[in-house]
């Protein structure tokens, strides 16, 4: 091999190799999720609860279908319109357990003062054995979903998705604002056309 032919294939493996390097880095970059739409798979989680234990989507799915609604949490403030939504799930608790659903509500925010912030949100509040309070720690949940609110005094948009047993979405509605927010009523009828 004369010195131009072996100078050529030096270059060509050096473009090979920062080819292969650049797409190494395309595969393990995270990119931005997209919000699931209805018809999606919902993507998987495990969730600490607020009284301690956890919450896993699969395990949850592999009993009942879910209702997942994602709160506001705590932007430096407990949000009046996340805690009337959630005495409008609660109120509406038997309905829920009477259509046969779990509900997993995820509180999520930064992760000092996390826990004490939602056990303050739910404070002298009694959750039927189907509601779950869950934690969503530095906003892992929040941006696997592609609901990261990412501005000053915001967390993430108000959203809610009914899962089915299959995992599936059959239902989704996500607020890009602080109100607009999904109501038992509108969740139940969702729900009663699911079961038909």
């Amino acid at each position: 091999m004369n010195k131009s032919t072996h100078s050529g294939a030096s270059v060509l493996n050096r473009r090979a190799l920062t080819l292969l390097v650049g797409l190494a880095g395309c595969l393990t970059a995270p990119l931005s999720a997209a919000p699931p739409s209805v018809g999606d798979s919902a993507p998987g989680f495990t969730l600490p609860l607020a009284q301690g234990g956890t919450v896993e989507l699969a395990q949850v799915l592999a009993k009942q279908p879910v209702v997942l609604v994602l709160l506001r949490g705590y932007p430096g403030y407990q949000c009046p319109l996340c805690h009337k939504q959630v005495q409008d799930f609660l109120r509406n608790a038997q309905a829920f357990t009477d259509a046969g659903v779990q509900l997993i509500l995820v509180y999520p925010g930064e992760k000092d003062g996390l826990v004490e912030h939602a056990k303050e949100f739910v404070a002298d509040q009694m959750f039927p054995p189907n509601f779950h309070l869950a934690l969503d720690p530095g906003y892992e949940f929040t941006n696997l979903y592609g609901l990261r609110w990412n501005k000053a005094g915001e967390t993430a948009y108000p959203s809610t998705f009914l899962i089915n047993q299959r995992g599936v979405i059959t239902f989704a509605k996500i607020s890009h604002s602080h109100g607009d927010r999904t109501t038992a009523a509108a969740i139940l009828s969702e729900l009663k056309k699911m079961a038909q």
